[in-house]
């Protein structure tokens, strides 16, 4: 419990203490709904007494006038404070959804792929959203009812502290479910935000390779599939509304037992005297509208434990912590030539699980030229070149640009040194414009249409209805894969950088399109750092230097002629890309 009640503290400091004002304006709402909820209650002695019994004719249309502008005022009130704390929700959720998506953007890729996309997302809206819930809804239920149920509990005692007494003994009954309910539903929910992740993430996934599904003729398995994981997300869904309304027959049982008895008692209490017919109507009145106010506190604990199972999920998001920071003394880095160098680097994914992927890595990148990794798939070559911007960091060891460690320089200056353009092309639903200038958004539109001109880009460009302004759908889904090519080529260009961090792709491209790629890569990597990861006997051949990865270890090195009577791994490599040419 003390873990819940510092959880719900940090959401109230971080978050619901910005809107304090606001929620005083919503709190003195809630107190105009108890204040005209009791007066409702309060008009029927009066209205019984004087209109009915003694017949009374000078208050037969002032109280029906004072009736109606107490539920008027019940139902502005009630109105204007749901309203001021929907606007307060939004802006809560507003910041949760802000400090997540900043957590995600600035975190170190290691998080990021920790997890599915899907279940992010689902954090983002689904537990977002009963955060939002607990802070914004259940805080003014809390308030409104509260205050309601303590002015009709006066009314109550006012007209008959007997009657009144045994009213109150429904509340610590309903207190009693609904701290057992709680329980329940925290549970129910958390498995119903694993279920929701699950189909968010499938749904990413038949996005991602719809076309793989048409072309393998898959589309019964996955609506089977689809089927299995809706179906589960209901079953959870339905069993957090079963355990909300199964208050509901308990309440009414109980209710009507209250009611019961009161009647019962109340009619020897009239016989004896004790009791006038408009203080008993009076009474039950406000004991009916304490109904609504008691079932609604009553739930409250299952709000509070759907807020605080999300809240348990999203908060380590928000405090995530980097593990590739800054420290007190790094310096920006200042290149020359821009060599790097891998003194004996070994690296996992995994901290402490069994065997490195790489296994003292020894490379001398030469500052100006173009160095070659050649090595099967998985021998760890994409690894190594993640290491060199610090996407990850080396369990041990050390990578050295122009003799100055990369891990006592700051992570900005050295990452503005360093482009890369990856086999798996990354680009935004966005312009061709936006996603050029993406890494330099300074640039003039000379510059734009340079580059694009130096990477063979405006080739297709010019070819487009809208042509730098043309949206190119998600990742670039409207255009080929060497346009997707050129594109990264053109972005790559702009940053101008002294480090050029290659992973060539033109496999599968036609020789045209290949060749003026190539073209392009070459005026890119013109007198620059660069480390390609070589799929083509091109760029094998013309690279100053090549290292044969094999296993996670350089296991050869040298230029293409030493590496083809000396290597029989480079050989073997180099005779399987001939025959693909």
């Amino acid at each position: 419990m003390k873990n819940d009640n510092t959880i719900l503290w940090r959401l109230y400091n971080d978050y619901t203490k910005k809107f304090l004002n606001k929620i005083i304006i919503a709190a003195f709402f809630a107190i105009l709904v108890a204040g005209s909820t009791s007066s409702i209650a309060w008009l029927l002695d009066p209205a019984i007494e004087k209109i009915f019994i003694e017949k009374d004719q000078t208050l037969i249309f002032t109280i029906p006038i004072l009736i109606i502008i107490a539920f008027s005022t019940k139902g502005i009130s009630l109105y204007l404070a749901k309203t001021t704390m929907i606007g307060v929700g939004e802006e809560i959720k507003k910041i949760l959804q802000e400090n997540m998506l900043k957590s995600f953007i600035e975190a170190d890729t290691q998080f990021i792929e920790n997890k599915h996309t899907g279940k992010y997302i689902s954090n983002l809206t689904f537990d977002v959203s009963m955060i939002t819930n607990l802070l914004t809804n259940a805080l003014l239920n809390l308030f409104k009812d509260s205050l309601t149920l303590i002015g009709l509990l006066v009314v109550m005692f006012y007209q008959n502290w007997k009657l009144a007494l045994i009213a109150i003994i429904m509340i610590p009954l309903a207190s009693y479910m609904a701290r057992s309910l709680g329980k329940r539903v925290g549970k129910v929910t958390t498995q119903a935000t694993e279920k929701s992740a699950l189909l968010t993430t499938y749904l990413i996934e038949i996005f991602k390779n719809h076309k793989l599904i048409k072309i393998f003729q898959n589309e019964d398995y996955e609506n089977t599939r689809a089927k299995k994981y809706i179906d589960d997300l209901k079953e959870k869904n339905k069993k957090i509304g079963i355990v909300f309304v199964r208050a509901t027959p308990i309440m009414e049982t109980l209710t009507g037992i209250m009611i019961a008895v009161l009647i019962f008692y109340s009619g020897k209490l009239i016989l004896n005297g004790e009791l006038d017919i408009n203080n008993f109507f009076s009474f039950l009145a406000a004991m009916m509208l304490a109904y609504q106010p008691v079932r609604s506190l009553a739930t409250l604990n299952l709000a509070v434990n759907q807020g605080l199972s999300a809240a348990k999920r999203i908060l380590p998001i928000v405090d995530n912590q980097n593990q590739i920071t800054d420290k007190k003394d790094d310096k920006p880095i200042v290149l020359s030539k821009g060599t790097v160098d891998f003194k004996e680097v070994n690296f996992n994914y995994i901290k402490n699980s069994e065997g490195p992927i790489l296994k003292s890595i020894n490379l001398n990148i030469e500052g100006g030229k173009m160095t070659a990794l050649v090595g099967h798939s998985g021998a760890g070559k994409s690894t190594i070149m993640n290491l060199i911007p610090r996407f990850y960091d080396a369990v041990s060891g050390d990578i050295l640009i122009d003799k100055t460690s990369i891990y006592r320089t700051k992570i900005k200056s050295l990452r503005e040194n360093i482009s890369l353009v990856s086999q798996d092309t990354t680009l935004f639903d966005d312009t061709i414009k936006n996603n050029i200038i993406y890494a330099n958004r300074d640039v003039s539109n000379e510059a734009i249409i340079e580059a694009a001109k130096l990477s063979f880009a405006d080739e297709f460009i010019n070819r487009l209805p809208n042509k730098y302004d043309t949206i190119i759908g998600e990742n670039g889904v409207r255009l080929s894969g060497g346009e997707k090519q050129r594109l990264s080529i053109a972005r790559a260009m702009l940053k101008d950088s002294k480090i050029i961090l290659l992973d060539e792709a033109t496999s599968s491209l036609d020789a045209e399109t290949e060749n003026k790629i190539q073209k392009a890569i070459n005026i890119l990597t013109k007198d620059r750092t660069t480390l390609v990861i070589a799929h083509r006997l091109s760029t094998i051949l013309n690279c100053d230097k090549i290292y044969v990865v094999d296993n996670g270890k350089v296991v050869d090195e040298g230029k293409h002629d030493e590496l083809i009577n000396n290597s029989a791994i480079y050989k073997n490599f180099y005779e399987k890309q001939l025959r693909k040419d």
